[in-house]
């Protein structure tokens, strides 16, 4: 069975499944320096990689606000949400950063599976004599890009991150 792609329009869509389309990937891409795995990808290709991207995006990241309604499939369109400019962002849209960190994503993840461990990932050291390795869990390759990683920032914080903070609510 095929997966369509459903683009959040900032309606709150219930079925949305990505926060760009092809097209929108396209005319992102198309004043980018590095956009040849996106520009050689098949339409097909483009729309799973932005799928996937929605997925790991809203997956990895904590948001601040809250979801606009509860019907809605993905983490945006967002309420009470801060903007870096000292305002908010609209309560019916999808910010900038989050579209663009996605079609980011998706061109990191049409020239590799982000989601997978390389070889060797985690390898501290390795001595080819007596078979003797060691392993670092700190060197591990992030599923967000760093590129990605920058957009959302400025939005909520990654999931796993150890910075950040938790409202305190005294009883």
């Amino acid at each position: 069975m095929a997966l369509f792609l459903v683009k959040e329009d900032g309606t709150g869509k219930p079925d949305a499944n990505s926060y760009a389309d092809a097209t929108d990937g396209d005319s992102y891409f198309g004043a980018h320096l590095y956009a040849s795995a996106w520009n050689a990808a098949a339409l097909e290709n483009k729309n799973a990689a932005l799928m996937m991207a929605t997925r790991l995006i809203d997956s990895q990241f904590q948001f601040r606000g809250r979801k606009a309604s509860g019907e809605q499939a993905l983490q945006w369109p967002r309420v009470n949400c801060p903007d870096p400019d000292g305002s908010w962002v609209a309560a019916d849209a999808v910010p900038k950063g989050v579209f663009e960190a996605t079609c980011e994503m998706a061109r990191e993840l049409l020239i590799l599976d982000r989601t997978a461990a390389p070889p060797g990932e985690g390898l501290k050291y390795e001595n080819v004599g007596p078979d003797q390795r060691g392993y670092s869990k700190a060197d591990v390759r992030p599923i967000l890009s760093h590129v990605a990683h920058a957009m959302l920032a400025k939005y909520g914080v990654l999931v796993k991150s150890k910075s950040g903070s938790v409202p305190l609510v005294r009883t």
